[in-house]
C-alpha cells in the first residue's frame, strides 16, 4: 500500500489514523498547534506500558505515566473526570498492564470526539488529501 491510499484512509476512521505510524505522527503535529498532544502522548504511554513484561517495569513506568499526565496538576496533564483520576490512583497500588485503561478510553473518546474532527478539516490534513489525490490519478494516468 502506497502512502498516499494511507492518507485517504485516515478519513475513514479514528482507528485507521491510530494504526498508521504516519497518521499519528501527522496528527501529533497537528496536537502541538492545538496545545493538546499530552492526549495522544498519554495514549502511545499506555500503549506501550501494556507492552511491558516486568513486573517492577510495570511499577516504575505507572508512576512515571501517572506523574506526567494523570495526577492533579502533572507537568501535562490530560484531560479526565476527578472520578477517572481516582479510579486510576488507586489502580497504581497492584499495577497491572489493564490500570490506565479507563483513563486512556476518556483520553481516546476525547480526541476521537474533538481533536480528529478538527484535524480532518485542518489545512494540513486538506494538503495532504489533495497531494495523495493527485499522486493517485497521476499514478492511474501514467499505467
Amino acid at each position: 500500500r502506497d502512502s498516499s491510499q494511507e492518507v485517504l484512509e485516515w478519513r475513514e476512521s479514528f482507528d485507521q489514523l491510530l494504526k498508521s505510524k504516519s497518521g499519528v505522527m501527522a496528527f501529533h503535529t497537528f496536537l502541538k498547534t492545538e496545545f493538546s498532544e499530552e492526549n495522544l502522548d498519554f495514549w502511545l504511554a499506555c500503549e506501550d506500558f501494556k507492552k511491558t513484561r516486568s513486573k517492577t517495569k510495570l511499577a516504575s513506568k505507572a508512576n512515571r505515566i501517572f506523574e506526567e499526565f494523570v495526577q492533579n496538576e502533572a507537568p501535562r496533564e490530560v484531560n479526565i473526570d476527578h472520578e477517572t483520576r481516582e479510579i486510576t490512583r488507586k489502580n497504581l497500588s497492584g499495577a497491572t498492564s489493564t490500570c490506565f485503561n479507563e483513563a486512556q478510553a476518556k483520553t481516546r473518546t476525547l480526541m476521537e470526539k474533538d481533536s480528529y474532527p478538527r484535524f480532518l478539516k485542518s489545512a494540513s490534513y486538506q494538503d495532504m488529501t489533495k497531494q495523495a489525490t493527485s499522486r493517485g490519478i497521476s499514478k492511474r494516468s501514467h499505467t
